[in-house]
């Protein structure tokens, strides 16, 4: 399975004006070695002491079964000519989710293509846009690359605001979320959105390290919020999918709903979010009370 890595850097003109990719690649591996110990993979810890957390290079090539100077060029981020086989090897050995692993692949192996579209104007189809309006009392979104907000309904601007009001390049998760305080207060659980928010980010990062204006957003928010600097540090990945957020919205207060994240199949990069709550629970009548408000909600609700 070990074969020979070209150790020769891209070029520069090669990286674009965005994210550095070897730089991302050495460091989510450093990072997932890091948060590994012996005994999580099933080899023997002798209690010498270990200078840096996490497995040594040595132990994670052995379980991968390439060789340590193999292993230690690729987590320099000299990963050119490196096979699929191997790669899904290493992320066996690192425990790997599903995103971790599409991640670590788009890193070492980006396709040439991304370069071309990263920087295309996204637009929402407009059977699509009819859909959300026709979504009475369910809350929902269309989010698509750097978690851009590119389409809601009535009832996602009475729940999280009327981002009509803002400037199209505002309309965005991270800067809902790192950058305004309403959004701190709206989310119980503001640390687990964040590092959700940050997660996605990664995950973009990954297929298109060349996309100048994720580079940008990416700098602006690591220059305006520590939250952000501290989270993104952590090269965690994560894949929009399901689950519960809990909210304290200013008119009707605790909320629990349930997501749902829909891709489309026409666009990859475009996901349909709906929230829901339980049947004849307390969220449930929260909601219908903000349909019923309608306009006066969406001017209550948290200010953007």
């Amino acid at each position: 399975m070990d074969e020979q890595l070209d150790a020769v850097p891209e070029p520069a003109e090669d990286r674009g004006a965005g994210l550095d990719r070897r730089a991302e690649l050495s460091e989510f591996l450093r990072t997932r070695r890091a948060r590994l110990k012996p005994e999580d993979v099933g080899l023997p810890d002798f209690g010498r002491r270990r200078r840096v957390p996490g497995l040594r290079r040595e132990e994670l090539a052995q379980l991968a079964g390439v060789s340590v100077a193999y292993y230690t060029r690729l987590e320099q981020g000299n990963g050119n000519n490196v096979s699929a086989e191997v790669l899904d090897s290493i992320a066996r050995a690192l425990r790997l989710s599903d995103a971790e692993h599409a991640h670590l692949t788009h890193l070492a192996k980006p396709k040439q293509h991304r370069k071309r579209v990263a920087g295309r104007t996204q637009q929402v189809r407009g059977a699509l846009r009819q859909l959300l309006d026709t979504m009475d009392g369910v809350p929902a979104y269309v989010v698509g690359r750097r978690s851009d907000v590119l389409a809601w309904n009535r009832m996602a601007a009475a729940l999280f605001g009327d981002w009509s009001e803002l400037p199209e390049r505002e309309r965005n998760w991270a800067r809902l979320v790192f950058l305004r305080p309403d959004y701190r207060d709206l989310f119980t659980h503001w640390e687990q959105k964040a590092s959700d928010v940050v997660g996605y980010l990664r995950l973009d990062a990954g297929c298109h390290p060349d996309d100048p204006r994720l580079s940008a957003l990416v700098g602006e928010l690591s220059v305006k919020s520590e939250d952000f600097r501290r989270l993104w540090a952590r090269h965690d990945v994560k894949e929009k999918a399901y689950g519960v957020k809990l909210l304290r919205h200013p008119l009707v207060g605790e909320l629990t709903l349930s997501f749902e994240t829909f891709r489309l199949v026409d666009d990859g990069e475009q996901s349909l979010v709906t929230y829901h709550a339980e049947p004849g629970s307390p969220s449930a009548d929260a909601l219908r009370l903000l349909a019923s408000w309608g306009a006066d909600a969406k001017t209550s609700a948290p200010s953007v």
